[in-house]
Order: C-alpha cells, then structure tokens, then sequence
C-alpha cells in the first residue's frame, strides 16, 4: 500500500517549526518561519484534497467542512496556549510538537485510490479500495477497474499546470477562482490578525476570532446541499454579507459596547468569511478533474 507522498511537506513543517523555536538570532527565525508558511500553506491544501478523495462524492460537504472547522478550533486552542505559555520558544515547542504525532500517524493513511485510478496504476488502487473497505469492517471484495476515457496509460505524461491555460472553459474559471481566493485569504487573514488590535483581552480576541467560525460551517452544510441554494448562489451571499459588516465596522464608534460596537461586526464579518472559504474548498475541489485537483 502506497503512502501519500504528498504528505511529505508535513514533515519539514514539523523540521521548520523546530528551527524557530531553536533559532539563535532573528534572521534564522525569519527565514524558518518563511519555509513553515510554505510548507503549512500546501500541507492544508493537500490535507483538503487528500481527505476529499477518501470519500465518496456524496459525503464532500461533510468532510470538506470538517476539515476547515479544525483549522477554526486550532486558532483558539492556539490563543489558550498563549495565555499559559508566554515564553515564545516554549509556545513553539508545545505547538509544534501535535506536527510530530500527525507525522507518524500520517504512515497509516494511504495513498488516494482516486488519484492512483486517474494515473492508470490500476493495481495500486484496487489495493487501496480493498484495505478501505477491510477497514470499513466488509468482506475481502473482488475489486476489479477498469480504465476510462480519463485515465492515464502508463506511457503518458500527467497533465500539468498549463492545462489550465490552455482550455478556455478552466482558463476563465481558474481566473475567477483565483480572484475569489485572494478575497476570502486577504479579508480571513486580516480579520484574524486584526483581532490584537480590538478592545479588550488579546487572547480572548484571538480565542473569539477562530470560535466565531464554529457556526458557520453547518450553515455551509445546511444551504449548500439544498437545491435552491447550492455552493455559487452561497458563496455570493455569505461574500455580500462579509463584505458590508467589514464596511460597517469603519463607521461605528470604537466607545460603543460590544452589541453595537465594531467587534461584533467584526466577528460577524470574520464568520460569513470563514462560511464562503470553507466552500470555496469544497467548490473549486469539485470543479476541477481529479488529475488537475
């Protein structure tokens, strides 16, 4: 059974986020934090799409959301961390140690069954399929696939990033995406990195930033298996939504509580960002083929 090689960027994660704690001037400090945002940027990407291709397509939504809530519950175990862990080379020994146990835990999970099929390693993946379903608790299957139109032979060369410039249905949908994903990255992040700024306990902000996301993924649950609603019509709205409680926040008073000051809207504008990224994993994962994903 083939271990997911994609999985091996959380391995200098786990290297980096030890060279900060152990660094001995800024400059080494800099630059191993430059490599963790690397290599952690495309560790969540892979996690997202390798836990995606685990599951049948009816179940997208759920793991798709789950996935994203952990990073949620993340920001706020992080906040309580600091608040018992001041000295920051402690803070990121114990922060960084979790990458440790996910390292040697990642060797149980095996490579994606979808992936091996549309690289045409037919055997690979038949493997891959029976040890699922012996995990599942059923019986030895007799799995047997067969190539599709899709699939590569063994001869071929796997499709490459120009291929997404070079058909103009994924040129202008890649566009688009794109545009969308700075949106979301920038308002998240700096709502996030905004929350030191706000009136009150640091970390108690920082605590509320990432719990505040904790509703907003059964409502992405909720609106974007319904048929009236589905994942372009929501993202648009919880965008709209976004958008005008950022807007709002410029004009209220900073001495107004907290009902009706700019830290609710804030909050509330940090939850409708956070329901529209979640779907815009879970969006551009399905429109794109599993040999682009």
């Amino acid at each position: 059974m083939a271990y997911p090689k994609r999985l091996w960027s959380l391995f200098f994660d786990v290297v980096f986020g030890y060279v900060t704690a152990l660094a001995p001037n800024y400059d080494i400090f800099a630059i191993s934090r430059f490599f963790v945002g690397i290599v952690n940027g495309g560790m969540a990407l892979v996690s997202f799409v390798l836990t995606q291709e685990y599951v049948g397509k009816s179940f997208w939504s759920f793991t798709g959301s789950l996935t994203n809530l952990t990073f949620a519950v993340g920001i706020a175990v992080y906040a309580l961390l600091g608040y018992y862990v001041r000295e920051w080379r402690y803070l990121a020994l114990v922060s960084n140690t979790p990458g440790v146990i996910f390292l040697l835990l990642s060797f149980m999970l095996p490579e994606s069954p979808r992936w091996l099929y549309s690289q045409g390693k037919m055997a690979e993946a038949e493997d891959v399929l029976q040890y699922i379903a012996l995990g599942n608790g059923k019986e030895r299957l007799n799995i047997k696939l067969k190539p599709s139109a899709g699939t590569l032979r063994r001869d071929e060369s796997a499709p490459g990033i120009l291929n997404l410039v070079k058909h103009p249905v994924l040129r202008w949908r890649t566009i688009i995406l794109m545009y969308i994903w700075y949106v979301c990255s920038f308002v998240y992040y700096g709502l996030t990195l905004n929350a030191g700024e706000l009136r009150g306990n640091l970390y108690l902000n920082v605590a509320l930033s990432g719990l505040v996301e904790v509703p907003a993924f059964p409502l992405c649950m909720f609106f974007i298996e319904k048929s009236w609603s589905g994942r372009r019509k929501t993202t648009t709205c919880f965008l709209i939504f976004a958008g005008f409680a950022c807007i709002f926040t410029m004009f209220l008073p900073t001495s107004a509580g907290l009902l009706l000051g700019p830290t609710l809207l804030a909050l509330c504008g940090k939850m409708m960002v956070s329901a529209a990224f979640n779907i815009m994993y879970i969006y551009t994962s399905e429109l794109y083929p599993t040999v682009l994903r």
